[in-house]
């Protein structure tokens, strides 16, 4: 069996996250494959914490120090998708609303 980097970080993943399949992958330009796949990815990352908070992610963190590393560039990525769209947040007392 030969190992291809391109089957497992391209192909494959367009198959099984995106739902492509052969003759799509074949018939669409590498540069446009590599750009849905790290679309893709940017998306899952933009949506990976959605509903949890700082409170939540304290408490996961106490078993798991990596959450909080994945929750900063989850925050990270969200400020920056919503400085694209020109959303403002509140600041309150209580926090960022």
């Amino acid at each position: 069996m030969q190992e291809s980097p391109d089957a497992v970080f391209l192909y494959i993943p367009l198959m099984k996250d995106l739902g492509m399949d052969w003759s799509e992958i074949k018939n669409t330009p590498r540069y446009e494959l590599e750009y849905l796949l790290s679309s893709y990815h940017e998306h899952q990352r933009f949506h990976s914490m959605d509903g949890y908070d700082d409170k939540d992610v304290q408490e996961m963190a106490k078993n798991k120090p990596q959450i909080r590393r994945q929750y900063s560039d989850y925050l990270e990525t969200r400020r920056k998708y919503e400085k694209k769209m020109g959303v403002k947040r509140k600041i309150t007392f209580g926090g960022i609303g």
